[in-house]
């Protein structure tokens, strides 16, 4: 058993990169167990194993007490007694007696087997954690396993599963069986089951992913991707700027003849993306989100800094809207803006309105003003 053991221990530490000493000292720890269990013994024990040999040993630690002072066997040992064995023993003193029953062997083998097993179970957890969590967020190919009530279950390089929630599934896909797909590593967990990759085809940066494989200006930097609004298998909006005042970022990311763009449509099914230039004017920002409608002027809510009213010629109000609302909503959520979008036709009267209210508001607080200062001219 001894050879046995240390083979097994070297081929876990070279096989799976656990250290010899994690492993052994969760081995004794669980041979004390063992022999409690076993042999029905009081706590104080420790069990040692010798890592040249492989010899396990069970001491019993006793404690030295007062010759005069009723004691217990199975922890204390008197002093004369323990100067017997050495006449440097005193008063507190812990003295190891060797107790290792001659069966233990039996009850060794098959607890430093759990032992082993369990440390190769973590350890295989541990690499597969730490390798999958390096790819957090970014792309990789896997192939569809099987689908159940919950999950789409896809099986990424070296035969890990991950796992696919019904949320992070194209509404405009269906997945057969050995398919290939390109997903993004949204969340890597690490728990009592083992670790758990979950992967999506609906999240915002699998498009942010998609493009830098396809643009490599996207890649090194010299195109930004600012934000992204998605309607994940019907239609995302990109708001991009260029780092470089020479590179138009709207016609880099859509490529000659609408290459680029068209291979990032393809691969998510035909979902159509609307590519705008971000900057740091809001009204340029928002008016361009709103593309392909023209807008006419963007007026912000003095009360509230992240809302806006949009004025576009009447003519263009549906395709502002969207249909179903969808270009509104998208720009929206693009700009971090609440957007309320009115017709040329109905600016005048929303001006006169205003200006209305902002008259009434003035009103009111020069009436508040003024009896003020009559109620202290009264108390004057």
């Amino acid at each position: 058993m001894s050879k046995e053991m240390i083979a097994a221990l070297d081929a876990l530490e070279q096989e799976k990169g656990v250290k010899k000493e994690i492993v052994i000292d969760s081995l004794e720890a669980a041979l004390e167990a063992a022999y409690k269990r076993n042999y029905d013994q009081a706590q104080n024990v420790e069990v040692t194993f010798e890592q040249k040999k492989g010899d396990i040993t069970v001491m019993a630690v006793k404690t030295v007490v007062p010759d005069d002072e009723f004691y217990d066997e199975t922890t204390q040992v008197t002093l004369k007694e323990a100067l017997t064995i050495n006449k440097a023993y005193e008063v507190g003193d812990e003295i190891r007696f060797k107790v290792t029953p001659k069966d233990f062997g039996r009850i060794a083998a098959q607890t430093a087997k759990q032992v082993i097993i369990q440390r190769v179970r973590e350890a295989e957890r541990s690499i597969v954690y730490n390798k999958f969590v390096e790819y957090e967020d970014e792309i990789i190919t896997g192939e569809v396993e099987r689908l159940d009530n919950r999950y789409l279950f896809v099986l990424l390089p070296g035969n890990q599963e991950a796992v696919m929630t019904q949320q992070d599934q194209m509404p405009n896909e269906s997945y057969r069986m050995h398919d290939h797909i390109k997903v993004l590593v949204a969340k890597v967990e690490n728990n009592a089951k083992g670790p758990q990759v979950f992967v999506s085809r609906t999240h915002p940066d699998l498009v942010k992913r998609l493009f830098e494989q396809e643009v490599p200006e996207v890649y090194d930097g010299t195109v930004e991707i600012m934000s992204i609004a998605r309607e994940a298998g019907d239609r995302a909006k990109i708001a991009v700027k260029s780092n470089n005042p020479d590179l138009d970022p709207v016609g880099t990311m859509v490529g000659q003849r609408g290459a680029r763009v068209q291979a990032v449509v393809n691969e998510l099914s035909g979902e159509n993306m609307d590519i705008v230039e971000w900057t740091d004017d809001a009204a340029q920002f928002i008016a361009n989100a709103l593309n392909p409608a023209e807008v006419v002027d963007v007026i912000f809510d003095e009360e509230n800094e992240r809302a806006a009213t949009i004025i576009v010629p009447d003519s263009q109000l549906s395709l502002a809207i969207g249909k179903r609302g969808q270009n509104a909503r998208l720009a929206a959520r693009l700009t971090s803006f609440k957007i309320d979008i009115k017709p040329e036709s109905e600016a005048a009267a929303f001006f006169e309105q205003q200006a209305q209210a902002k008259a009434t508001i003035q009103q009111a607080s020069d009436f508040i003003e003024s009896d003020d200062d009559k109620v202290d001219d009264d108390i004057e």
